[in-house]
């Protein structure tokens, strides 16, 4: 029993011997402090720029406790940098782990984008990281924090605000980089003269290092590929809004058709709701209801409404209309809406998908709202998944999508379409069968106007220089002819009350107002037994190539025409003057869209003549490549034939490649010798010469060394010129004489020129070996 507990005293004094050398050993191991006041400022901004970029990105206000806040405890640290801080790393462990559980709750409700809670996390782990930064180490912890700060900042932006802060954030990392650098290989930094000077990043340098990155960054995005889909299955969206249908048939337009009064934005409260004079509303445009008035006047305010991400530019399609009313449009059978429920751990939809023959491409699109909109989503032709906040949406026999509220300002949506190929072999080979169903709702035109509509439609199709037999070769002609022969009028007046528009379009006016013309195509398409719709969307907006975004605004809601093909489905028609007849889609190859989106952007600051040139040379070079590609095509295509002429394509063209890497290098070499002092120069050639003649020198000799060595493996003559050019180096660089230039330039001619022994050594070996031979 005594002896037992002997042991346990044994024991205890052992472990308190170890705790108490342990402690002793803490305290006298020195900590690794950074001393670079510049360099801990510095990093210290990049940071807070980081921070500034998430807020501004996300729309947080992030930055008015963190940064205030990260910069107390920076401050702290550098006071404290000499001392072991084990209270505050205590509690600093305790707050982080806190951050941690933060972290993993918001995770739960933003399980569809995680990007917001991610940065979250890591701006309070910089706050409390901030007050324990005695070492580089801890300072470069702090870099790659604001590094992918930015990053989350660049994946959320819409503006060009955040080009700014990222212009910040490069301009202070450039020295960072240098200061830490220096740091790394335990350079001092005297007070006296600035480590970036010291460093070499002078203002000059600094400024061009900018200007290289920049460039070569926007050329990078420009050319950047737009591939056919996400890696991930997630795409970004608001968070979770606890909202559903009361009535899913129900369209709010908030200029014209409020919740629960059903009163318009101005005017009398049915002025949006089928006939009869009225006011437009300056904000919201009047085609995104489930009726609507055509018989209004008045123009829109601009405004941005949506910033879009997609892949492809095209027709962000809203709604689409069956019945005519005469002065205006309505959905027949919008009673029939169906609603479709999510489950709660997903944001995905699944939507009804068409069946078509045709060629699809999967095209993503993120919509952001800017200002409020209609309870209805935008997308692209044939949505297959809807990523949305709610729990319920709605989508209607057309095809269109609706939410259980307004698109506030902010909300974010993604639409995953297959976007349909237009194949005008296949369509203009679709057969005129149409079903029951598309011809009772997309044939109908008011008996009243359907023989004069009939007529007119038939003279237009007459002037055609050939006969024109399939739908989709007619709709497409007439699309160009009422593009044509009818004009835009601005300042129509109201339409009588019993005054069909398209009667009053083709005969009394000659022209109308910009949906008019969509209008009046669809009738007439109808007339002549083609299904077509009036379908109201948003054009393709303004391309932003620094953000990569489309910016739509309201004033770019119009409506255009769809017609059905059987088999393949509805394909646009676009008669309004000034725009494409074919409305914006997809094409063979997209690869590189945002580079031609890039030069319309560009484009649009030109005056038009130079826009006009340059399109002009580009397309005449676009055509000379097309061609040369066809001819060289159809030759490699050829058997072996082409086989023998594709081999030898690739031995010139790899010759030609060889060549103009050459000249490149040698281009290069020069540009460098251009910019050395003349003695430098002068030394540099004759290295390069000797280098060339097998005789290099090693990067541990010294110059006199080098020529030393020459004497013993070179001939007297060359020996002596590289000796008299290396001793004039020498007495240049270290002791600043002035060398004798024209003297030297001529020994260093002497060392190229093969002496006469040389030349007879080199002849008598060539004989030899003929000889032997």
């Amino acid at each position: 029993m005594f002896s037992h507990s002997g042991a346990g005293v044994s024991e205890g004094a052992t472990v308190g011997t170890i705790a108490a050398r342990f402690k002793q050993r803490l305290q006298t191991l020195p900590p690794e402090v950074e001393e670079s006041l510049l360099l801990r400022i510095l990093v210290q901004v990049m940071v807070l720029a980081g921070i500034a970029a998430t807020d501004v990105a996300a729309s947080t206000s992030m930055s008015v406790w963190a940064i205030p806040l990260s910069i107390t405890g920076a401050f702290w640290s550098w006071r404290q940098r000499h001392k072991r801080n084990i209270a505050v790393k205590f509690c600093i462990a305790i707050g982080m782990l806190l951050a941690m559980a933060a972290f993993f709750v918001g995770l739960r409700a933003e399980l569809n984008d995680t990007r917001l809670v991610l940065a979250e996390l890591l701006v309070q782990l910089q706050v409390l990281h901030s007050f324990d930064l005695p070492r580089r180490k801890d300072l470069g912890y702090s870099m790659v924090i604001g590094l992918i700060l930015i990053s989350v900042a660049c994946t959320l932006s819409q503006t060009m605000t955040f080009g700014l802060l990222l212009l910040l954030f490069l301009a202070i990392a450039l020295p960072v980089l240098v200061l830490d650098y220096r740091s790394r290989l335990g350079l001092s930094n005297q007070f006296y003269q600035s480590p970036l000077q010291r460093a070499g990043l002078s203002p000059k340098r600094w400024l061009g290092f900018m200007s290289v990155i920049l460039v070569i960054g926007l050329i990078v995005f420009a050319c950047l590929p737009r591939f056919p889909g996400y890696q991930l299955r997630s795409f970004p969206v608001s968070p979770q809004i606890q909202q559903d249908f009361q009535d899913n048939s129900r369209i709010i337009n908030p200029g014209y058709v409020r919740p629960g009064d059903g009163k318009g934005g101005g005017g009398t409260p049915d002025q949006g709701q089928g006939s009869g004079p009225g006011k437009l509303n300056e904000n919201f445009y009047y085609g995104f209801s489930s009726r609507i008035n055509q018989n209004l006047r008045g123009a829109l305010k601009p405004r941005v409404v949506l910033r879009i991400r997609s892949q492809a530019e095209g027709f962000w399609r809203v709604l689409a209309f069956d019945r005519y009313l005469g002065q205006g449009w309505e959905i027949s059978q919008n009673d029939k809406t169906v609603t479709i429920t999510r489950p709660e751990w997903s944001y995905q939809f699944f939507l009804p998908r068409p069946i078509t023959l045709n060629k699809t491409k999967e095209i993503v699109q993120t919509y952001t709202a800017v200002s409020d909109l209609p309870n209805l989503l935008p997308s692209l032709a044939q949505p297959k998944e809807l990523y949305f906040p709610t729990r319920q949406v709605a989508i209607d026999l057309n095809g269109n999508l609706r939410s259980p509220l307004e698109l506030r300002e902010g909300l974010t949506y993604t639409v995953v379409s297959e976007v349909p190929y237009r194949d005008r072999t296949r369509l203009r080979e679709a057969s005129p069968n149409y079903p029951a169903s598309i011809a009772a709702d997309y044939l109908d035109v008011p008996p009243k106007i359907l023989a004069r509509v009939r007529k007119r439609t038939q003279e237009l199709l007459a002037t055609s220089p050939k006969p024109i037999t399939s739908a989709y070769e007619k709709a497409l002609f007439l699309a160009q002819v009422v593009k044509q022969r009818y004009t835009i009028q601005p300042e129509l007046p109201f339409l009588e009350p019993d005054e069909d528009l398209v009667e009053a379009f083709l005969f009394k006016y000659q022209g109308g107002y910009p949906d008019y013309f969509s209008t009046a195509l669809t009738v007439m398409l109808r007339s002549i037994d083609i299904p077509a719709r009036l379908v109201a969307g948003f054009g393709p907006g303004e391309f932003n190539p620094f953000t990569g975004l489309y910016v739509v605004r309201n004033t770019d809601a119009y409506a255009i025409t769809e017609v059905f093909f059987p088999k393949y489905g509805w394909f646009g028609f676009d008669p309004i003057p000034g725009h494409e007849l074919i409305p914006p889609s997809i094409e063979e190859s997209q690869t590189f869209n945002a580079l031609r989106s890039f030069w319309r952007w560009v484009a649009g600051w030109l005056p038009s003549p130079v826009t006009s040139w340059l399109s002009r040379i580009f397309g005449t070079l676009a055509g000379w490549i097309a061609i040369a590609l066809t001819r060289l095509m159809g030759l490699l295509s050829q058997g072996w034939v082409g086989l023998f002429a594709g081999l030898l394509l690739a031995i010139a063209l790899g010759f030609i490649g060889w060549l103009l890497w050459r000249g490149w290098r040698s281009w290069r070499y020069r540009r460098w010798l251009a910019k050395l002092p003349p003695m430098e120069s002068l030394y540099q050639q004759m290295l390069h010469w000797q280098a060339l003649q097998g005789f290099r020198k090693r990067p541990a000799q010294t110059p006199l060394e080098y020529a030393q060595q020459a004497q013993t493996v070179q001939p007297l003559a060359q020996s002596r010129a590289i000796d008299d050019i290396s001793q004039a180096y020498v007495r240049w660089r270290y002791g600043g004489q002035v060398p004798n230039l024209t003297q030297l330039k001529q020994r260093l001619r002497d060392l190229k020129r093969p002496s006469t022994t040389q030349r007879r050594v080199t002849l008598k070996h060539l004989l030899n070996r003929s000889t032997e031979t």
